[in-house]
């Protein structure tokens, strides 16, 4: 019996097709001109392997081996996927605009034709075209910048950490650096303003106490080693009741008394007076600047509306120390995020478009009854797609702006709702699952053994419904 179980495995070990033959196979061949000889190889070696564990475990031939021509509608599917990208599309219906972890703001078109032109063809990315001669990348922002926020001078790094770390660097190595203890903020992935201290060979110099902070405490702290006092936005989070911070016009005074900078690492990065698009108030780089603030960093990602990028703006004898530091060529931006923030900042001359330009403000700024009419088209569609399995409904929310912006800013939205049926058993967990595994995977959020997708972030209604379908009719 063990000898004619012995013999059966390896009659199915011989059964299966020989590489080499297979290689040589008219489809295989055409797949080897596409994907590559090697890749092609490596993919069907890895097919036959699974064969021969299957063989194995299971005493039989798994499916896709039963014929040559299984074999290769599955090479092909797996040559397929290891094409598929890493970055899909999806659909942001999570309750959070500015999602980090879902690529943050949506670039608006005029940003996405700048970096479709300049990856298409060679840009003078650092060359004078009237002068015929070497020029600097940050040039052409840089006047852009100046007309919106009235600095002197500009530098761009690739995002707002980097030009923290480049500011104190530049101005502070060696020196210490006064932060109020209730500014000593942590964004998310252990960004710390202690650390980046610590990285750039600054002295941390703690003053005042969490929740209240004088102009007297920086004082007393200013010593012959004080290189700058500095200022953090605490834009992810906030401190109320017995408080006391001091502005930067106060700071700023101080400083040109002792003759040091005040940088201001403002984060989030709003060019624009947002409550005209229902949002909460936002410090802007330009009151910073005319209250004396001699370098402010923002992020382009953030409430900006452009691709991750670093702004450094304010004095130009701080910003050639930038400049002129050797991290600055390590930090710098390419020619596509240049080319999608010169558009996106060129926008930012008629702010009152900025809600029908910008997708980020687009979707927060989208009123309740836009909303309820998407709501009632989706209820008069759905619900018989996802009977008996879930129940669906309409239900009032709120929208968190995200990445650490305006973390007390909760607008009013509607989401879609899928409660799991008693009789079924399906769970909300596998629903999810369906909407991830989707062509253009649909991120919603689970609450209170519910489905959410939060409506205020839908865009191109007509193929979410008809996804949506698509999931409902799979179940």
């Amino acid at each position: 019996m063990m000898t004619q179980a012995i013999a059966t495995t390896a009659a199915l070990y011989r059964s299966l097709p020989a590489m080499d033959a297979m290689l040589l196979h008219k489809e295989v061949v055409t797949l080897k001109q596409e994907y590559g000889d090697t890749w092609v190889k490596t993919q069907l070696s890895n097919l036959l392997n699974q064969a021969r564990e299957h063989i194995g475990q299971q005493s039989r031939l798994p499916e896709f081996c039963a014929t040559p021509e299984l074999l290769i509608q599955a090479l092909t599917d797996e040559l397929l996927n290891s094409q598929r990208h890493s970055l899909p599309s999806v659909w942001n219906l999570t309750g959070t605009i500015l999602h980090t972890n879902l690529g943050r703001s949506q670039l608006s078109e005029a940003a996405i034709t700048a970096v479709t032109k300049v990856m298409r063809y060679p840009t003078p990315l650092e060359f004078e075209l009237e002068a015929g001669k070497r020029g600097h990348r940050d040039q052409a922002i840089g006047k852009i910048l100046q007309q919106l926020t009235g600095s002197e001078s500009c530098c761009l790094v690739n995002n707002n950490a980097a030009a923290v770390l480049l500011m104190l660097s530049s101005v502070a190595a060696g020196k210490e650096v006064i932060v109020s203890r209730g500014e000593l903020v942590e964004i998310g992935g252990a960004f710390r303003i202690p650390d980046i201290m610590r990285q750039a060979g600054c002295t941390l110099v703690e003053v005042g106490s969490t929740n209240r902070t004088h102009l007297r405490d920086y004082e007393a702290a200013i010593t012959e080693n004080t290189a700058a006092i500095m200022k953090v936005h605490t834009s992810n989070y906030h401190i109320q009741g017995f408080t006391c911070a001091v502005d930067e016009k106060s700071l700023a005074v101080l400083c040109q008394q002792h003759q040091l900078p005040l940088i201001s690492d403002l984060g989030s990065g709003a060019l624009t007076d947002l409550s005209q698009f229902g949002l909460g108030a936002e410090p802007t780089p330009q009151k910073m600047l005319s209250d004396g603030v001699n370098l402010v960093s923002f992020s382009g990602d953030k409430l900006l509306g452009g691709p991750q990028a670093g702004l450094i703006v304010g004095d130009s004898s701080l910003v050639k120390k930038l400049q002129q530091h050797p991290l600055k060529r390590a930090l710098r931006c390419d020619k596509m995020t240049l080319a999608a923030l010169e558009a996106t900042l060129l926008l930012y001359r008629n702010p009152k478009r900025l809600n029908q330009q910008l997708p980020m403000l687009r979707k927060m700024s989208r009123s309740l009854t836009e909303l309820a009419q998407l709501s009632q088209q989706m209820m008069a569609e759905l619900p018989e797609s996802f009977s008996p399995y879930f129940t669906l409904a309409i239900t009032a929310c709120e929208t968190q702006v995200g990445s650490g912006s305006q973390p007390e800013t909760l607008i009013e939205s509607l989401a879609l709702t899928f409660t799991p049926t008693a009789k079924t058993g399906y769970r909300i967990h596998q629903l999810e699952q369906k909407f991830k595994q989707q062509v253009r995977p649909i991120i919603g959020r689970i609450s209170n053994n519910q489905y959410w997708l939060d409506l205020r972030g839908a865009e191109q209604e007509k193929e979410l419904i008809s996804a949506l379908r698509q999931v409902g009719q799979t179940l």
